[in-house]
């Protein structure tokens, strides 16, 4: 980032886009040196027997992640879990009329839900009787589930179950052979497709700019980060910011020096900076 954190060396920064094209920083980490060492009289016994004032470094990374998760992955139906980080990746639900089918639905998701546990599926079989099952799928996509399966008499009896995809909204019935490694498999690859899918959005949404009308033409008509030369001075950075609302968000790690005139005031620059609407 541009601006460092008070009495740091070094800041470093993640920095995550949304959806509707602004930016969030989702976590920081600063190399502090020894300065805040020599304030608070921080030292350490060094292997020749010194006493050293230490070296320290500051982590932030904060339930703003968990913003961001949101934000990045969801939709209109709610939320959107990569697999990795949902507390129940597999949600079971009985299909069932009568008392007697009620009890071999059960006994099943029971069972199958057993089963998935092993594997080391993190699942729920919702036998909850007093909601319908149409509540159910609602409640189970709006809390983002990545897999639903629904088991039913018809189902039971051919040996397959319905199985749903929150990432796609997509459902089709498959053998109840096998399911654990299905699920295992479909697991990595709804976690795989979205990180793909959000990593394709940030990449069509980085703008190289070189004019000043243009910069201002993406912000309000695209969003997204502007790869555009900046002079290095915070006045410039100020100015831009006064009349766009937009600020500079980070300076990437493999940035490549390119001679180039500030998208702003017309200086020479060196290199290209990453400029967005955040939150």
């Amino acid at each position: 980032v541009t601006i460092r954190f008070a009495g740091a060396l070094d800041t470093y920064c993640i920095e995550a886009l949304m959806q509707d094209g602004k930016a969030l920083q989702a976590g920081t980490s600063h190399f502090l040196g020894q300065n805040f060492a020599k304030a608070f009289d921080v030292k350490f016994t060094s292997s020749e027997g010194k006493q050293e004032f230490v070296w320290a470094s500051s982590w932030g990374v904060s339930t703003r992640l968990m913003g961001a998760l949101i934000m990045c992955h969801s939709d209109d139906n709610g939320l959107v879990l990569p697999p990795r980080l949902a507390p129940i990746q597999v949600v079971i639900i009985p299909i069932y009329r009568k008392e007697k089918e009620r009890t071999d639905m059960v006994n099943a998701c029971s069972k199958l839900a057993a089963e998935l546990k092993v594997a080391g599926i993190r699942v729920k079989m919702d036998d909850d009787d007093k909601k319908k099952p149409g509540w159910k799928f609602s409640e189970y996509e709006f809390k983002g589930v990545p897999i639903r399966l629904a088991l039913g008499p018809r189902e039971l009896e051919s040996g397959s179950i319905e199985l749903s995809r929150r990432d796609t909204l997509t459902k089709e019935n498959v053998p109840m052979q096998g399911l654990d490694e299905r699920l295992l498999l479909l697991l990595e690859e709804i976690q795989r497709s979205m990180f793909e899918r959000a990593l394709e959005f940030r990449n069509q949404h980085i703008t190289l700019v070189d004019r000043w009308e243009d910069f201002q033409s993406v912000l309000q008509n695209k969003g997204g980060f502007i790869s555009a030369h900046w002079d290095g001075t915070a006045e410039t950075e100020e100015k831009i910011k006064e009349i766009t609302k937009a600020s500079i968000r980070c300076i990437p790690l493999n940035n490549q020096n390119e001679k180039g005139a500030c998208i702003f005031s017309g200086k020479p620059s060196n290199q290209r900076v990453y400029f967005a609407l955040a939150y």
